[in-house]
């Protein structure tokens, strides 16, 4: 590999050794180096000394490649990859539940299995390299569609959004559009979710069929099948292996250091080759699969409320399986809004969107910023993801732990434990406000602003401390919006203040519920709109 930089990376990361797709002609044309991440297939980390194989600054690095590998290829499943220490050489994998090493060997006093490694890369196919086979790449991107006993064409047209992360949901989203119906556009949702979760499409289903109002439309729901088998990350990326014993030399694997692992990513059915994929396959990938198609338009909140997920896994024995969504409707962010009125219009219809579904039984439990959408031509909104949604009462409460959701959007109670309610969600979309008004610096535009970024990493005790100190006193909190608001959302100043004497009646948090709150919260906005209009 070039000792030169990736492009792509938030960091400057350069990979010692790697296998990529080969572009010579491309390289001929353009008579300068074009690896990127989206052409890495498996990275490698090199060190002179056998001692390096045990240190954990080894692995971090090999780490992060593969991080920035999943976040730039979005129909990378899993990546592999290795450390070669000297003679000293280990396989990793790198997959949503974290991270797996084999057994060291001596390449040196075991070549066969080194020269088998390296050719088996070499022929494997790209499934088996971690691509997802169910997204076939011929003259674009598209999905098959089974639904009401047919089957639909599904066209990719581009990524909307793609979390970088290693472990966890790594939710990706991208347009697209039925084949020969052009005007039939939609949204397709992959994500790796714990087994034994709610399913999102079926949430999604029953709320719409329920007939619920601003909530991004269900159209189709399946779980993913790889090689004849339900996608998860126990049977069919690990192959069953468990975290000590495997089937071979090669895939004895052991869990080192899985908390540290996590830590380090938290900072920083087809035949061979591809079913349906093109021949020109390396053009093809050069050409779609690229790293600048991750959105990256907004400050990224950390949805971190709990320990770590790889901790939890490790313990548990958790399973995270690969489901996939299809919805209607598609919008755009906050970010996006074309003035600071489309902001309050999408927040209204956020409000909207999250009393309907109470009305169907249903409590959202992550209002944040990436969940609340504009439609295009932004004249209503609507709410997605209900990854984290329950089942409820009339009454409100989920029954269930509140720790959950979006941490730097979370209300005070329950930042502080409280059994979440539609309450606190309403709290949220304060919350959503101010953190926008404070970054958003125009259409598409965000600042960085280190002292609410420090939120992210804040314990929920002391963000809910925090919290508390910005609204209890109106002076304070008029003193703070009026200094943190950027220029472009000044408007906006008087419409905070206004909605946080209704969220916040005296300066205290509410301690019990009212749905009257939504109606006085989309007063307060809608009063500001017409503000704004005149």
């Amino acid at each position: 590999m070039p000792n030169k930089p990736i492009p792509g990376s938030i960091s400057k990361r350069k990979l010692d050794i790697g296998l990529a797709y080969s572009l010579t002609d491309e390289l001929e044309e353009s008579n300068k180096d074009v690896y990127d991440w989206p052409r890495i297939l498996v990275p490698g980390e090199l060190k002179s000394n056998a001692r390096e194989d045990s240190h954990s600054t080894t692995w971090f690095d090999l780490v992060r490649y593969a991080r920035e590998m999943l976040s730039a290829q979005d129909t990378r499943r899993f990546v592999l990859g290795f450390t070669l220490c000297g003679p000293i050489m280990r396989i990793w994998e790198f997959h949503r539940l974290g991270v797996v090493g084999s057994t060291p060997f001596d390449i040196n006093k075991d070549a066969h299995m080194f020269v088998s490694t390296m050719l088996g890369w070499l022929w494997i196919s790209e499934e088996e390299l971690g691509f997802d086979p169910t997204i076939i790449e011929d003259r674009g991107k598209h999905i098959s569609i089974s639904r009401n006993g047919h089957t639909e064409r599904g066209m990719l047209e581009g990524v909307i959004k793609r979390q970088r992360s290693l472990a966890g949901r790594a939710t990706t989203c991208w347009k697209g559009f039925l084949h020969n119906a052009s005007e039939r556009t939609f949204v397709v949702k992959d994500s790796w979710e714990y087994e034994e979760r709610l399913e999102e499409g079926l949430l999604l289903k029953e709320a719409t069929e329920a007939g619920v109002k601003n909530v991004a439309r269900y159209y189709h729901h399946e779980t993913v099948f790889v090689g004849g088998n339900m996608d998860n990350v126990l049977a069919n990326v690990r192959k069953g292996m468990n975290d000590q014993l495997g089937r071979n030399p090669l895939q004895r694997r052991a869990a080192h250091s899985v908390s540290a692992m996590h830590s380090a990513t938290s900072t920083a059915s087809g035949a061979r080759g591809g079913k349906g994929r093109s021949r020109s396959m390396n053009r093809s990938l050069a050409q779609k699969r690229s790293s600048s198609d991750i959105q990256a338009s907004m400050p990224p909140p950390e949805r971190s409320c709990s320990n770590s997920p790889v901790k939890q896994d490790l313990q548990r024995r958790r399973n995270r399986v690969h489901p996939r969504l299809i919805m209607e409707d598609v919008g755009k962010n906050l970010y996006e809004a074309s003035a600071p009125l489309s902001i309050l219009i999408g927040l209204i219809g956020g409000i909207k969107g999250h009393e309907s579904l109470l009305q169907a039984g249903i409590l959202h439990r992550d209002i944040s910023v990436g969940n609340i959408m504009l439609t295009v031509a932004e004249d209503d909104g609507f709410l997605i993801d209900l990854d984290l949604a329950v089942k409820i009462d009339r009454e409100g409460a989920s029954g269930a732990p509140s720790k959950t959701g979006t941490k730097v959007f979370m209300a005070i109670g329950a930042l502080y434990g409280e059994e979440h309610t539609f309450m606190h969600n309403l709290e949220s979309f304060f919350w959503v406000l101010f953190w926008v008004c404070i970054h958003c610096t125009g259409p598409h535009g965000h600042r960085r602003v280190s002292r609410i970024e420090s939120w992210n990493f804040a314990s929920t005790e002391d963000l809910a401390k925090i919290k508390k100190g910005s609204v209890d006193e109106e002076d304070r909190f008029s003193k703070e919006v009026e200094e943190s608001f950027t220029p472009y959302c000044s408007q906006l100043i008087p419409c905070i203040k206004d909605l946080r004497k209704v969220v916040f009646p005296g300066g205290k948090r509410w301690l019990k519920g009212d749905q009257q709150l939504y109606s006085q919260m989309m007063a307060v906005l809608q009063q500001a709109l017409r503000d704004l209009d005149t």
